[in-house]
């Protein structure tokens, strides 16, 4: 089983760190291109390597992990999916620079932490992410979390719960053994319009909370 990651920010180097613990490999990519991705990949090496987006869109699963407004571009012109696995790690939000209108926007509730909501029309965030990458099918995972503790599965003597959902059974059994072999403990949430808003940001019930299993 191979493994791409799409997205090197704070959540796709986190997810690298995270892999590369648990001795599994990856090739992570970013819209700049494998030399931005230097330092990275020498603390991590020899485990992660950087490729291009269409190497690690070439996995057996795949990683999102890029901002929301990044998406259509990200995921544009890549090889055809063919009911390869994808991990949706995304949220709707965007994020805001502080001296814009939004971040002072008393309309938007959210405005204090950064970020606001995106509308998706009705849809829920993985629907919208399944139909960027037809033919994949889609597992939502490793959204809920501060992306500062995914690379850390244990605490308080215990496993830090995961969240996943998907609509394939055969797609999440292979992301549940993924997640048990980075160290957390897996909770299915069911389907994707279910789960998918349970776990996601910035108000699904479960977004941010931190559980652990002792």
């Amino acid at each position: 089983m191979t493994i791409g990651i799409i997205g090197a920010g704070a959540l796709g180097s986190n997810i690298a760190r995270l892999l590369a613990k648990h001795g599994l490999s990856a090739t992570i990519a970013n819209s700049r291109g494998p030399a931005s991705l230097k330092a990275l990949t020498e603390e991590l090496q020899p485990l992660i390597k950087a490729g291009t987006v269409q190497e690690a869109a070439s996995a057996d699963i795949v990683v999102v992990a890029v901002r929301w407004v990044d998406i259509e571009k990200a995921l544009n012109g890549l090889p055809a999916w063919n009911r390869r696995i994808v991990i949706d790690g995304t949220n709707p939000v965007a994020f805001l620079d502080a001296d814009s209108p939004d971040a002072k926007d008393p309309n938007n509730p959210l405005a204090a932490y950064g970020i606001k909501a995106i509308d998706l029309a009705g849809k829920h965030s993985s629907q919208v992410v399944g139909e960027a990458v037809p033919g994949a099918r889609v597992v939502k995972a490793f959204n809920h979390l501060d992306v500062r503790v995914l690379p850390e599965p244990t605490a308080s003597g215990g496993q830090r719960v995961l969240f996943y959902s998907g609509d394939d059974v055969d797609a999440k059994a292979e992301v549940r053994k993924l997640i048990e072999a980075v160290g957390y403990f897996p909770v299915d949430l069911g389907p994707l319009a279910v789960g998918g808003s349970l776990s996601g940001l910035p108000f699904g019930s479960l977004a941010g909370v931190n559980l652990v299993r002792i």
